[in-house]
């Protein structure tokens, strides 16, 4: 969790990532029968799709909680459960006893259980936080609890591994971590926490997750990020996780909170937009914070009869736990001992295209245990972008780009969580859309030595609604784009265009969007001269 305390007897809770370094002279053992990584999803050992629907609880302070705490969970309708571990470093050792026992009641519970060490939580910022490398020595100390529990547990390398001082060293370090651990005979799925406090507000493990996956010679990597006052909006929440499914590099959100001391988190956004895109999410956490942030108990005093506005939230709320849990397949669960997965739908057809939308339909999959869902997929090449799910064999598209050629495909999925083989694709070409009308265009600095932040607003000053926009600008020179949120811009030159996100791709008559970027300079910034929208010229706010 990003700076939050919890207490146990009075004692301050802080979370802790850790490290490790020089493999032992082990060789790196193949990929076991357990959980793994597959075209960007976590699939589990009968190869079904595997979404985590869970909360966190801190063993490491109270560990004559943990069984019924676990129990308690379940009955709520989670699937998994993050558990804080302790390397001894910090506070008392959970040992390999102590890892077997928790494991054990995990299964007992038929939990799929993501184990972490807590004691690296701000490493590099955090008073006494270790290393990553010092925690794979704790896993491989450990390493006797966690042999063939592969199907059943995930290990999380180290809590929040670094602060905001230091964050630069989080690819390496992460890197070796996972080299250290294969190295050691280690098979399970590994989950790599953000650093800056697991927020990546510095955009670290987002732009450097494709190598520290590729390094990983199993290929079986989950990538963990926390979600506090840093996404504070529901376009940070869906540019995050949206990079991560669009480059088919797996994700969750591994802590949340409905609240916080550094801003208010978006929580209705981070339970939809992870229901939309099929991703994880870990609640933190069931009971037992103090230090300030007891409002992100999830039950009074570890009480399941007790829950709190947070947990009702989190349990029973839309998109939450009893809405969109299910159980692992490995347990048997009803339905998840059928391992054969639906055929594929039939190709879809298109109807009542605009220059916005287009009805999608296809012919039902067939499964021996009837077909829950179909999942609605932009096919982009080889890469895939999930658009929207339903039970139905239809489904009407909108915010789509105008005169845009689309192509989509649909799966289904059944009560086990068993996907079938892809549909074949159809092309779906929009038409052309309506003349933009009036447009201005403001656009604001923060400007620091070396770089700066710009925040851009399009109004629509027009009669009609804009729908798929182009906006066209130059720097004055001698800037260089590094990023952007709520809007695609790419550069050429001092030549820079900006395209809309899902959620951004309709200006209203009358209304704005706003996108913003962040660049260096090697010298002083303007305001570009002018502003071209759909090829038409804004004035200026």
């Amino acid at each position: 969790m990003s700076r939050k305390l919890a207490t146990a007897a009075g004692a301050l809770l802080a979370v802790v990532a850790t490290m490790f370094t020089g493999p032992p002279a082990a060789q790196a053992a193949e990929p076991a029968a357990g959980f793994h990584v597959r075209d960007g999803r976590l699939l589990d050992a009968n190869g079904n799709d595997f979404v985590m629907r869970g909360v966190n609880h801190a063993h490491a302070w109270y560990t004559a909680r943990t069984g019924q705490a676990l129990s308690d969970t379940k009955a709520l309708g989670a699937n998994s459960a993050r558990i804080v571990l302790s390397t001894g470093d910090r506070w008392t050792k959970n040992d390999s006893a102590d890892v077997a026992k928790v494991v054990s009641q995990c299964k007992a519970n038929r939990l799929v259980c993501v184990l972490e060490a807590h004691d690296t939580t701000g490493y590099g910022e955090q008073a006494g936080a270790i290393s990553l490398s010092d925690a794979v020595d704790y896993w491989i100390e450990v390493q006797d609890a966690l042999k063939g529990q592969e199907k059943y547990v995930i290990l999380n390398l180290g809590n929040e591994p670094h602060g905001n001082v230091g964050y630069t060293a989080w690819t390496a370090d992460t890197t070796n971590a996972i080299t250290r651990l294969r190295a050691a005979g280690f098979t399970h799925t590994l989950m790599a926490d953000a650093p800056a406090w697991g927020q990546d507000w510095t955009f670290t493990m987002r732009d450097n997750a494709p190598g520290v996956f590729a390094a990983d010679p199993q290929r079986n990597v989950v990538f963990s990020v926390h979600m506090y006052g840093v996404f504070d909006t529901a376009a940070e929440v869906r540019d995050y996780l949206g990079r991560f499914v669009a480059r088919r590099l797996p994700i969750v959100v591994g802590e949340f909170g409905h609240d916080h001391s550094d801003g208010n988190p978006d929580e209705d956004a981070i339970l939809a937009t992870t229901r939309e895109l099929d991703l994880g999410y870990l609640g933190w956490s069931w009971s037992g914070n103090g230090g300030g942030v007891e409002y992100l108990d999830l039950a009074a005093d570890f009480d399941a009869s007790r829950l709190t506005t947070w947990g009702r939230r989190l349990f029973e709320g839309p998109d939450g736990i009893k809405q969109t849990s299910r159980e692992a397949s490995v347990y048997g669960s009803p339905g998840g001992d059928d391992t054969r997965a639906p055929t594929a739908p039939g190709r879809p057809t298109a109807s009542d295209v605009t220059s916005t939308g287009a009805r999608l339909a296809w012919a039902a999959a067939t499964d021996d245990t009837g077909v829950t869902a179909y999942d609605v997929v932009r096919v982009d090449g080889t890469r895939e972008t999930p658009v929207t799910t339903t039970a139905a064999t239809a489904v009407t598209l909108t915010g789509l780009a105008p005169a845009t050629a689309h192509i989509f495909a649909v799966y289904a999925r059944d009560a086990a969580g068993n996907r079938s083989p892809r549909s074949a694709t159809v092309s779906v070409t929009t038409t052309d859309g309506p003349a933009t009308g009036g447009c201005a265009v403001s656009y604001h600095l923060d400007e620091w030595s070396g770089g700066f932040n710009a925040s851009v607003d399009i109004r629509n000053t027009g009669t009609r609604d804009i729908t798929g926009w182009q906006l066209d600008f130059a720097f004055p020179g001698g800037q260089t784009l590094n990023s952007s949120w709520n809007a695609k811009v790419v550069q050429q030159g001092n030549q820079l265009r900006a395209t809309p996100e899902p959620w951004t791709g309709t200006i209203p008559a009358g209304g704005t969007v706003s996108f913003g970027l962040n660049g260096s300079s090697t010298g002083g910034n303007g305001v570009p001269a002018s502003f071209t929208l759909n090829g038409t010229a804004c004035s200026r706010i």
